[in-house]
């Protein structure tokens, strides 16, 4: 055994190797930070490329471009307020508002090194715990499932703190729009209204880019005045160093990392409900709760930390049961077989030496997306110096591609349009957008395991409460929304005691 792990490290650091997971993470920067375009588009368009390849080298590729998508679409969150793929929504809330106030660098810089620190997390513990993180997933159902998008769904109480009743109504407005389309359970169209475009529901990716891409875009043209020397006197001056960043941050990425790579092991999750778990939970366990959406570095570590921590993890029940955790490693199952390695548990006995290379591998493959990461920063940031009137048409122009490109039909551009304009008028009447984020990325988990859960037990609400994990996340999410109404209460007590 002991021979089979030396020889799978040293085997990571071949040319041929370390000559793809340079690519791959290069690749990975561009279709992360593309609007529209995701580390899922990467991997399954680079597929065909490592037909060619020796499964070690294709499978290293192919994870380069995964880690460094999901990275890569924080970077036009931060800077564009649009998610460059849906792992990144949670970071624009933070994100972008720290751009805004000239700290786009070190906003970055917060991201990379969040995502470098889940990124290698996951790797360990898909090197060291794989068996028996598989054996917590496999107790996943339609009940645990529908309690962790519950528990979820209760972070909209906490980023609609300002206004918790507008902030209420727009995640229940984001919930009824992910029920468009064809009823999951019984096949019916709903809120179709005829069209056919509207029976595949709304696609994510376009709502999410005219949310925040399109409704920014609005907003910056009334003020396109501002000329460079502006800009340029609004970025700052001095780089935090990166071991700043770990001295403050240490904790928050830890703990999101361990969140990401817990719910990465569970198939059919992904990165984007980790972020937002990971987000909930450090704003919940942080001492400046009001800095948490207007420019918080803690928000950006936690989102970043948390989807990036699910790279690894997702590969769990890939190779040790053959589930592909989400939509990403259902394209690396099919590359797998294309190499004719067949996954499960017997994959470990026959290719010991191919599997432990990849492990190894994945974190040589976060190593070089750190190196690669902090030069792509400082070109990321130059983005903050154009002046806005020539920056504007060119985001326009991607918006436009990103949204056409998902499933190359106007539809979808449309779709961006309105989201766009929902995303400029709401707000203005005090309607938070994040919680109708929420609401679309969460609400077909919750509804789906939901009717799931209630079809296997005919009809009793008593099979969430004899499952202890569903029970669990339950109790969690009881608590998070009655803390903040309880707490004023508390409050005053105290005050006049």
């Amino acid at each position: 055994m002991g021979d089979v792990l030396l020889n799978s490290f040293l085997a990571i650091f071949e040319f041929q190797n370390l000559l793809f997971i340079i690519l791959g993470v290069f690749l990975g920067f561009i279709f992360g930070s593309l609007p529209g375009l995701t580390a899922t588009m990467g991997v399954a368009l680079m597929l065909p490329v490592t037909y060619a390849l020796e499964p070690t080298t294709a499978m290293l590729f192919l994870l380069g471009i995964y880690c460094a998508g999901t990275y890569g679409g924080s970077a036009s969150a931060i800077l564009i307020n649009t998610p460059g793929t849906p792992a990144s929504a949670a970071t624009v809330i933070d994100g972008y508002a720290l751009a805004e106030q000239g700290k786009a660098s070190v906003a970055l810089r917060m991201a990379l090194l969040a995502s470098v620190v889940g990124g290698i997390f996951s790797a360990l513990a898909l090197l060291l715990i794989a068996p028996q993180l598989s054996k917590v997933a496999l107790e996943f159902g339609p009940p645990e499932f529908f309690a962790l998008a519950l528990f979820g769904l209760t972070m909209i109480i906490s980023v609609s703190s300002n206004n918790l009743r507008k902030g209420v109504i727009m995640g229940i407005l984001g919930i009824l729009i992910s029920t468009i389309g064809l009823d999951p359970i019984g096949g019916l169209p709903r809120f179709s209204f005829g069209n056919n475009y509207l029976m595949g529901g709304i696609n994510l990716i376009p709502a999410l880019i005219g949310l925040f891409a399109i409704s920014e875009i609005i907003k910056k043209s009334q003020t396109a005045h501002i000329n460079k020397k502006d800009q340029i006197s609004n970025v700052e001056k001095t780089v935090t160093s990166f071991k700043t960043l770990i001295r403050r941050f240490k904790k928050t990425m830890l703990k999101s990392s361990a969140i990401g790579t817990f719910i990465g092991a569970i198939p059919g999750t992904g990165p984007a409900i980790a972020a937002f778990l990971s987000y909930n939970e450090a704003r919940r366990a942080s001492k400046n709760k009001d800095e948490f959406g207007k420019g918080s570095l803690d928000g950006i570590a936690a989102s970043e930390a948390g989807n990036n921590g699910v790279t690894g993890a997702t590969l769990i029940p890939l190779l040790t049961l053959g589930i592909p955790g989400d939509t990403v490693t259902a394209v690396m199952l099919g590359a797998l077989m294309m190499q004719g390695l067949a996954p499960g548990p017997e994959l470990f006995v026959n290719y010991a030496d191919v599997m432990y290379t990849i492990m190894f591998g994945l974190i040589l493959v976060n190593i070089f997306m750190f190196i690669q990461g902090t030069f792509a920063t400082k070109v990321f940031a130059k983005i903050k110096l154009v002046p806005i009137n020539l920056l504007l048409p060119i985001l326009i122009i991607l918006c436009f591609i990103g949204s056409f490109a998902v499933n190359n039909t106007m539809f979808d551009v449309k779709v961006m349009l309105v989201f766009g304009l929902i995303g400029f008028i709401l707000p203005k009447f005090g309607f938070p957008i994040t919680p109708m984020l929420l609401g679309i990325v969460l609400g077909p988990i919750a509804e789906t395991s939901f009717r799931q859960s209630l079809a296997i037990s005919d009809g009793s609400y008593m099979i969430f409460l004899t499952k202890p994990i569903a029970l669990v996340f339950i109790l969690i999410a009881v608590i998070s929304i009655l803390l903040p109404i309880i707490k004023p209460y508390f409050s005053k007590i105290r005050k006049q005691k």
